[in-house]
């Protein structure tokens, strides 16, 4: 309390006086061995005494173990019996071979001794089979690998191209055939008959009669009315529509197409009715063909809501109102994938090193990468042009125009037509060009604009003589009435000889007669 400090001396604070060492324990020489290790880990220490002392005790157990070792001997064991022959036979008759003849139950017996192999196996008389038609296999090639020579088999195909070309013959088309005897076991088999549905509308059988084969055409009867299909929406078109016998592939273009004009999910009211034609080929004999969609509909109330029509003008073919106004296509299509580098105005040129006016848009993209047209046009330059490089010009009319520079290969020619979306070129780095990319310019009488400020709407219009024929046309489809196309069809009469079918060829082979 008063403020005073205490202090130590240091040999207060430290002992100076050295402490009496502790005496060591007393150890046994049961400790001792207990803490001696015979087995060291030999790739530790190497040299040490405890790794010569683990080499010692290794040597020690091999030693041990190869002094100790009793030896290999053979095993006796008792002799197999001898079969005598009748257990030879049975034992023999247990083969594989008895059960890939049909046997796969009791005990069968095989071939003995009595029986003797035939230097000469007779052949069958006649062999019929089947063959398929693939994709991309011609009907000579299917001939020969069926067995037919390939002399014959040429003349076959020759014969058939007569009567249908060989590449109206539909992939998959099955085709029977019936090969003779051969003259030399060194020589192919004959044809002896030929049959296949050569078209939807065509049936083709060959007989060899004295001694070459005779075509007989057997025409199809076929029904061409288109298939029409009319109901009512309810909760749901599509199940409606499926429920009635619309084909899925029809019901689903059916609401691309009117998905154009109209919102399907708000527009259309479960009291509508829809109404679908399809194009549709029925056989006589009871195969039937869908195509596409034919006209698309849609009625409310009684009276005609919707009516649409695909339609061809120019070689391009689109879906009209039944006013002759057809689909409207506008926005610009993007003339290639890539992202947009440089922009319309002024800008340093990157090679000529000044300020100038960039009358485009650059576009980047990989080397090779597609060029497409942005709208429906025709072809004016398409070649070498300057700083463009190779270089395509589209005219569109109504004074505009589009060209796209810069390509490493140009993919249509001066007059050509092209529509929207069509590839042109590809993408390159020919001309002013520091990398791979597509200058776009966009032209109005002549003179180029910012591509961006234009959008392409584009709205065909049938006039004349083609609006005629387009009403003619939906007056002719609506004219058919719903099922109109599953009533019985009237066969038509066979061409040419009167031949049997393969059933009889066989038939007469065999001596029954037809």
């Amino acid at each position: 309390m008063s403020g005073n400090a205490a202090a130590l001396t240091m040999s207060q604070a430290v002992s100076l006086r050295r402490a009496p060492a502790e005496a060591e324990p007393h150890t046994t020489w049961r400790d001792r061995l207990a803490q001696l290790d015979l087995v060291p880990d030999l790739g530790d220490n190497i040299g040490s005494r405890e790794w010569w002392r683990g080499l010692a005790t290794l040597t020690l157990l091999c030693g041990t173990a190869i002094a100790t070792f009793p030896g290999i001997q053979p095993l006796p064991t008792a002799g197999t019996p001898a079969l005598d022959a009748a257990d030879f036979n049975e034992a023999r008759a247990q083969m594989i071979v008895p059960l890939a003849l049909g046997g796969d139950t009791g005990r069968h017996m095989a071939a003995t001794d009595a029986v003797r192999p035939l230097t000469q196996t007779p052949e069958r008389p006649q062999i019929e089979l089947t063959a398929t038609l693939g994709s991309g296999d011609s009907f000579a090639r299917l001939l020969e690998r069926s067995g037919v020579g390939g002399s014959e088999a040429q003349a076959l195909a020759s014969q058939v191209a007569g009567a249908v070309p060989l590449a109206d013959i539909a992939p998959g088309t099955r085709i029977d055939l019936i090969l003779g005897r051969r003259a030399a076991r060194t020589m192919p088999r004959p044809v002896e008959a030929l049959a296949m549905r050569a078209r939807f509308d065509l049936r083709i059988e060959m007989e060899r009669i004295d001694g070459r084969l005779v075509m007989r055409r057997i025409p199809i009867a076929v029904d061409a009315t288109p298939l029409r299909i009319r109901g009512r929406v309810g909760d749901s078109l599509y199940r409606s529509a499926r429920a009635a016998g619309a084909p899925p592939e029809a019901i689903q273009a059916y609401l691309r197409v009117i998905g154009k004009q109209i919102s399907v999910g708000s527009d259309i009211r479960s009291g509508d009715e829809y109404d679908i034609i399809v194009d549709h080929r029925r056989a006589e004999t009871g195969e039937s063909e869908t195509g596409k969609l034919l006209y698309a509909g849609l009625i409310r109330g009684g009276k005609p809501k919707l009516s649409m029509l695909e339609w061809t003008v120019d070689g391009r073919s689109q879906w009209y109102e039944a006013s002759g106004v057809g689909e409207q296509r506008g926005g610009m299509a993007r003339p290639t994938n890539g992202r947009v580098t440089s922009t319309f105005g002024m800008r340093r040129h990157p090679i000529l090193g000044y300020r100038r006016m960039h009358s485009g848009m650059d576009f980047g993209g990989g080397y090779g990468a597609p060029i497409y047209a942005v709208t429906d046009g025709i072809v004016t330059v398409a070649g070498r042009t300057g700083g463009f490089g190779n270089y395509v010009k589209l005219n569109h009319g109504n004074g505009l125009g589009t060209g796209y520079g810069h390509m490493s290969r140009i993919a249509v020619r001066p007059g050509q037509r092209v529509s929207r979306g069509q590839v042109i070129g590809y993408i390159g780095s020919t001309g002013l060009s520091t990398g791979p990319h597509l200058h776009y310019e966009l032209y109005r009488n002549g003179h180029a604009v910012n591509p961006a400020s234009v959008t392409f709407v584009t709205r065909a219009l049938l006039e004349g003589k083609a609006l005629a024929d387009f009403r003619a046309r939906i007056r002719a489809l609506t004219a058919v009435a719903p099922g109109a196309a599953l009533t019985p069809i009237a066969a038509k009469q066979a061409e040419g000889p009167k031949l049997g079918s393969l059933a009889d060829v066989a038939s007469k082979r065999a001596g029954d007669g037809i």
